[in-house]
C-alpha cells in the first residue's frame, strides 16, 4: 500500500479547528489549502479582490476570493465556482440580501435555480429528490452560499442571524430546471437569455411547500391548488403573495396537452389568488401596518384605516401574474409539485446572472 502523503489525524484536527472557530454551518467542512484555493481561482477570470456583495451596515463585503474559499469549504469542485459567483451576482441584483433580510427573525434562506448547459456539465440534479440529498453539485453550491453568508458576511445564528426558527433551506436550496422533460422553454429563456446560455436565478425564500396533486386531470385544478397554497393565511406577511412554482414534468405536460403555456398557468393562479375577507379577519390579517406594511388585525395600533368589508368579500392576495414564476423541475414519475414561498414580492422578472464561460487554466 502506498504511503499516505498526509496524516489523516491532521485533517481531523483541522476540521475540528474550523468548527471551533465557527467557520461551519454545523456540519464538517473540508480544509482549504492555498494551493487548492488557486485551483478555484483559476476557474474564473475575475479579480479575487472584486466585491460580489457589499454589506456596508455590517462593515463587511464578500469578495471573489472569499466566495472561492467558502465554495472549497462547502465541498464544491473548482469547476463549480463560476456558478457560485453567478449566484452571488444574482443575489446582489435581487437586492433583498443587502437589505438585511438574511438577518431577519423570519428565518429566510437563499434559493438558487440553475439553467442551461452547465447543469449537465457539473452533474446538477434536476430530477428526482430535487430538494433532497444525494447530489454533490446541488448540495455544495447551495452550501457555498450559506457558508459565504456565515464566513464572508458574519451572519452566524444567535449573532447577526436572528431567525426565530429558521428553515432546512438554510443549509442549501439549489435546484436545476428539468429542461429535458419540459414541454416548454426554460426559465432563463423566458427572461431574455439564449437557451444555450447558462444562467442562475436567485432570491430569498421562507419555505418549500409540498403540493400533492397526483390525480389532477385539468390545469384548472392545479391552478386552484397552487393559488390556495400561495395564499394560505399562515404564509401571509406582506399584503400580497409571490413565489416560484416548481412544477413536476407530469403537471407541465398535463397543462401543455390542454393548450396551456406557463403564462396561462401563472395567469390562472393570479386570477384565483384571493381570500374572503372573513378568512383574513379570523386569522388577524385583514389590515395593513403603517410601519412594516405587513398584515395585522384591524384593531392593531398601526393598522391603516380601511373599510371593514363583508366576510364574503374577496381580497386580492396575488398582485399580478408576474408574481408567479414557473420552473419545471423534478422527476416525471408522480403528480407532485412544490410552491417555493419567496420573501420578495417578485412583481417582475427574477434576478438572473449569466454563468461565466471560462476555459480551464493552470492554477495561478
Amino acid at each position: 500500500m502506498d504511503e499516505l502523503l498526509v496524516d489523516l489525524d491532521d485533517i481531523r484536527r483541522a476540521m475540528e479547528y474550523y468548527t471551533g472557530n465557527g467557520w461551519t454551518d454545523g456540519l464538517p467542512v473540508g480544509p482549504v489549502t492555498e494551493s487548492y484555493l488557486k485551483e478555484f481561482l483559476a476557474a474564473t477570470s475575475r479579480d479575487p479582490a472584486e466585491v460580489l456583495l457589499p454589506m456596508p451596515h455590517l462593515n463587511n463585503a464578500l469578495t471573489v476570493r472569499l466566495a472561492a474559499i467558502n465554495a472549497a469549504l462547502a465541498g464544491c469542485l473548482p469547476q463549480y465556482l463560476p456558478v457560485v459567483l453567478a449566484a452571488w451576482d444574482a443575489f446582489r441584483a435581487d437586492g433583498m440580501v443587502t437589505r438585511s433580510i438574511w438577518q431577519s427573525t423570519t428565518g429566510t434562506a437563499p434559493f438558487v435555480v440553475i439553467n442551461g448547459p452547465v447543469r449537465n456539465e457539473i452533474g446538477l440534479n434536476c430530477k428526482g429528490n430535487l430538494f433532497g440529498s444525494g447530489f454533490r453539485a446541488n448540495a455544495t453550491i447551495g452550501r457555498a452560499i450559506r457558508l459565504g453568508a456565515i464566513n464572508g458576511l458574519g451572519l452566524r445564528p444567535h449573532v447577526l442571524d436572528q431567525a426565530t426558527q429558521g428553515t432546512p433551506a438554510k443549509y442549501m436550496c439549489c435546484i436545476g430546471e428539468n429542461e429535458e422533460d419540459s414541454p416548454w422553454g426554460p426559465l432563463h429563456a423566458d427572461h431574455g437569455f439564449a437557451t444555450a446560455d447558462s444562467a442562475v436565478a436567485a432570491t430569498v425564500i421562507r419555505s418549500v411547500l409540498h403540493v400533492e396533486a397526483r390525480h389532477s386531470t385539468a390545469p384548472e385544478q392545479l391552478a386552484h391548488d397552487f393559488a390556495d397554497s400561495l395564499c394560505r393565511t399562515a404564509a401571509l406577511v406582506r399584503p400580497t403573495a409571490a413565489g416560484f412554482i416548481a412544477l413536476n414534468p407530469e403537471h407541465a405536460r398535463l397543462c401543455d396537452r390542454a393548450g396551456w403555456s406557463k403564462a396561462d398557468l401563472a395567469q390562472a393562479i393570479y386570477e384565483l389568488g384571493t381570500k374572503r375577507y372573513g378568512e383574513l379577519r379570523r386569522a388577524g390579517k385583514e389590515a395593513i401596518s403603517s410601519g412594516t406594511h405587513w398584515r395585522v388585525p384591524l384593531a392593531h395600533p398601526e393598522a391603516l384605516p380601511q373599510e371593514e368589508l363583508d366576510d364574503e368579500a374577496p381580497v386580492r392576495l396575488i398582485g399580478s401574474p408576474e408574481a408567479v414564476h414557473i420552473v419545471v423541475a423534478g422527476a416525471p414519475n408522480a403528480g407532485v409539485s412544490s410552491v417555493v414561498e419567496t420573501f420578495t414580492r417578485l412583481t417582475g422578472p427574477p434576478a438572473f446572472a449569466k454563468v461565466e464561460s471560462h476555459p480551464p487554466q493552470e492554477p495561478l
